[in-house]
Formats: C-alpha cells, sequence, structure tokens
C-alpha cells in the first residue's frame, strides 16, 4: 500500500465522523443549540454502531488531590476520540485549547473540533503523540 493510502486509511474515521455531522448540519442547519447537534451526533453514530458518551465527565486533579473544578467533553467516541462541538460564526485558539486540554488531560490520542456555523460545515482533526504528548493537526493528503 503506497505510504499516502495508508496515511489517509488510518484516519478515515475523521473523515466518517464528518461525515456524520454534514448530515447533520443539512438537516438542522445553524442556529440550534450545540446539545441539539451533540444529541443528533450521538443518535447517528450510535445507529452506526460506535460507542458513544455525553457530556463526559472531567475532573481536574492536583497530584492525586481531586479539585473542585471539572469539566465536560461533549462527545467521547469509542473511548479514544474526543469530540468539541460549536454553534457559533467562527473557531478561533480558545476553541482549539479547550480541545487540547481534554485531549491532554485526558490522554485520549484523538480529537476533533467541529462548527455548525452559519456558513457551513467546519472541522479540525487532531491526534497526540502518546511518546511525548504533542498535539498535531491531522490533514488527509
Amino acid at each position: 500500500m503506497e505510504l499516502r493510502e495508508e496515511y489517509n486509511k488510518k484516519y478515515e474515521f475523521f473523515r466518517k465522523i464528518t461525515g456524520v455531522a454534514m448530515k447533520v448540519h443539512s438537516k438542522y442547519r445553524y442556529g440550534l443549540l450545540e446539545s441539539a447537534y451533540e444529541a443528533a451526533m450521538k443518535y447517528l453514530l450510535e445507529q452506526l454502531g460506535h460507542k458513544v458518551e455525553r457530556q463526559v465527565f472531567l475532573p481536574i486533579y492536583w497530584d492525586d488531590v481531586q479539585l473542585d473544578q471539572s469539566y465536560r467533553m461533549d462527545l467521547v467516541i469509542d473511548d479514544n476520540i474526543i469530540v468539541e462541538l460549536k454553534a457559533i460564526t467562527h473557531i478561533d485558539t480558545s476553541h482549539r485549547r479547550q480541545l487540547w486540554n481534554y485531549m491532554n488531560l485526558t490522554h485520549l490520542p484523538y480529537g476533533m473540533l467541529i462548527n455548525f456555523s452559519p456558513d457551513g460545515l467546519y472541522s479540525e482533526w487532531y491526534h497526540r503523540d502518546p511518546t511525548n504528548g504533542i498535539i498535531d493537526k491531522v490533514k488527509l493528503m
């Protein structure tokens, strides 16, 4: 198999999840709350056989002590992909950092940022290297 094909096949799941988001966006368009897109994504992904959790509790620790601060991840798919959903005009660095922080706190390898914007669906894909924790943007070739 050619290197490019192998790379694209490795990250094909990103394309499939984005396809589900496109289906949701085609039906609902822009203007709903994130929670509506989240519920539709969960339903459709489960219909495709994925394990999907919504509003996953993410506690914050200082060493071994759980602090009285926590976060909620929009979707976690198949126990290894964090999906952060937005329904805003445009994505900026603070939205990316939110996803990256979730990836670092959980050590999960994959993250997606999906925006149901007035200009159409937008999605970014990320991979976290387990050896050094560096998060890189995934671009299919």
